[in-house]
């Protein structure tokens, strides 16, 4: 990917970028482990009476304890437990629906064999925050810092998911430069 640019104007304004196979291979997996995973977190939640009367969805009160998924959905508060606790139990559906929206968009609008990407700015929206979120699991899989270098030996086995980090973090880079200048 050389990076995303503007095609048309108005309602016809599209973000527009060029992807290999393999790029697209990377990026629909990893956005699809990432929703694989917050799927697996929906299906814990509990059920009880008011659900099934209100059809109000609730979810887990505990912060996950896998570290990627507790980055993903981070305490709604760090000072009150049992406050995070019921806004999680309240908010943690929706929020998981909405990453989950997130990357639907991209899966549907990433060609699988690699092409020509064309997005709306609403779909364009939908690609920063799935980019955002595989980054943000990626980055704590790696246990990236601010302090790390932009290599790792080669010999390290995370050499390779380093140099996908800083793609990703490229296409991002490229597609907020790009949505901005639509404002």
């Amino acid at each position: 990917m050389n990076g995303w640019r503007r095609q048309g104007r108005g309602a016809r304004l599209r973000l527009v970028a060029a992807v290999d196979r393999q790029e697209a291979a990377v990026l629909r997996g990893l956005v699809g482990e990432v929703r694989r995973m917050l799927a697996e977190r929906g299906g814990d939640a509990p059920t009880d009476e008011l659900v099934e009367l209100t059809g109000m969805h609730v979810g887990p009160s505990e912060l996950p304890t896998d570290r990627v998924l507790a980055r993903l959905l981070p305490d709604f508060s760090r000072e009150d437990a049992e406050l995070s606790g019921m806004l999680r139990s309240l908010r943690e559906p929706e929020l998981i629906e909405a990453k989950e929206a997130n990357a639907a968009v991209v899966l549907e609008t990433c060609p699988a064999d690699g092409g020509q990407v064309q997005l709306t700015v609403a779909q364009a929206d939908a690609w920063l925050a799935a980019l955002n979120d595989v980054r943000l699991a990626l980055g704590t899989a790696l246990d990236v810092t601010e302090d790390m270098g932009d290599e790792l030996p080669a010999d390290e086995a995370a050499a390779g998911h380093l140099s996908v980090y800083h793609w990703l973090t490229f296409v991002q880079d490229s597609l907020v430069q790009t949505r901005g200048s639509v404002l």
